[in-house]
């Protein structure tokens, strides 16, 4: 029998958002939060993450407070580590219900990552409304498990009913991390933040939060070719990577070169570049139809049903953007980017095209739909 749960009087909407691991995660989870607040500023908001994450980081800097979960992702090979991640998932599932007990939300919502699922799990079990924001063409497990209970499903890509029940479908689009209109007023500000110059164009290289291999690799093997090129390059390497790429770079005086671990201020990033190189995540891609900047996609192959590729093809085949398949970066990314520098028709197409492409408000439209979840409750 399904726990019925208790709900005290109050005055404010409570809301729980759920999941992380990587910026794809947390920054949209982070603009769903911030739209709830700019409907209605009293909204209290909690935020449920995995221990050790990146959200444990980010989402405090955003303001916003966060509780941790042990849980863990399955390793993909046969491992008797695999048992303590069972282990971790059945503490994750005990603590989540304390959490969600403790806090009273009117509405959970899950953003994908470790943490969602025993927080959405738990949240419907208790009968407490769900929304489950899925951010790329292809649904994972976790989310076709939980869409059983969910009460709203956003998506940002037609044919979800593959996967998801039709009648709970909504189409919203992705949210991104903040609003781009502004980022030619900014971009004499944002060479200056970067120590970049102004007669020199500069190459935006983006593996994700945590680093893309290969493109770090393409890099670092052809980093007397960057140095000596007329291009500016500004790289974030993500966290696994950056001291290593740090040492390469200052080792071969390449002064056109800026290495970040982790670049905070994306609007700067965004308008100091004129081409961007970038993986294909759903969230990245969305982001970018905003910048509306010349991009380079080089899409990760390690992600379920290769979806990146999808997410790239929906882009390339309308002369959005270029697509480079990842194990054919090492050998010829660098010359396409400089050659895309020296090209400025093929810039000017693909800025044009990607703009047209550009979904604005996702944010608020999502939040709209838990505001929505609150009412009906």
């Amino acid at each position: 029998m399904e726990e019925k749960r208790y709900m005290s009087q109050r005055r404010h909407k409570r809301i729980i958002i759920s999941g992380g691991g990587t910026g794809g995660h947390i920054f949209p989870a982070i603009s769903i939060a911030n739209a709830l607040r700019k409907i209605d500023p009293e909204t209290e908001i909690l935020f449920v993450g995995a221990e050790g994450r990146m959200e444990m980081e980010k989402i405090p800097a955003a303001g916003y407070r966060i509780v941790g979960l042990p849980v863990a992702g399955l390793y993909r090979s046969l491992s008797l580590k695999n048992f303590s991640v069972l282990v971790k998932l059945l503490k994750s599932l005990t603590k989540a219900k304390k959490v969600i007990k403790e806090f009273e939300p009117d509405v959970v919502v899950g953003v994908g990552g470790y943490a969602s699922g025993p927080v959405l799990r738990q949240a419907g079990k208790m009968g407490i409304p769900t929304l489950i924001q899925e951010q790329n063409s292809y649904a994972g497990v976790t989310n076709k498990l939980l869409a059983k209970r969910a009460s709203v499903i956003c998506v940002a890509y037609d044919g979800m009913g593959k996967y998801f029940p039709q009648d709970k479908i909504i189409k919203t689009g992705n949210p991104v991390r903040q609003n781009f209109d502004n980022l030619k007023n900014l971009e004499e500000e944002a060479l200056s933040f970067f120590n970049l110059k102004k007669e020199f164009p500069v190459v935006l290289v983006l593996g994700g939060s945590l680093g893309a291999g290969s493109i770090n690799n393409c890099m670092s093997e052809n980093i007397n070719k960057m140095r000596d090129s007329d291009c500016q390059w500004l790289w974030q390497t993500g966290k696994y990577y950056f001291e290593n790429v740090k040492a390469l770079v200052s080792k071969s005086f390449s002064e056109n070169i800026s290495v970040h671990g982790f670049i905070n201020r994306m609007d700067y990033a965004y308008a100091a570049a004129d081409i961007v190189i970038s993986r294909a995540g759903a969230g990245t891609i969305s982001e970018l139809c905003l910048v509306g900047k010349p991009v380079i996609l080089v899409p990760s192959p390690n992600v379920a049903e290769d979806h990146q590729t999808r997410n790239a093809e929906a882009l390339s085949v309308r002369d959005a953007a270029m697509l480079i398949p990842d194990n054919q970066a090492c050998k010829i990314l660098l010359e396409e980017a400089i050659k895309l520098i020296s090209d400025k028709t093929r810039r000017d197409l693909f800025s044009e095209n990607i703009l047209k492409m550009a979904d604005k408000d996702a944010d608020m439209r999502i939040a709209k739909e838990v505001l929505k979840l609150t009412e009906n409750d």
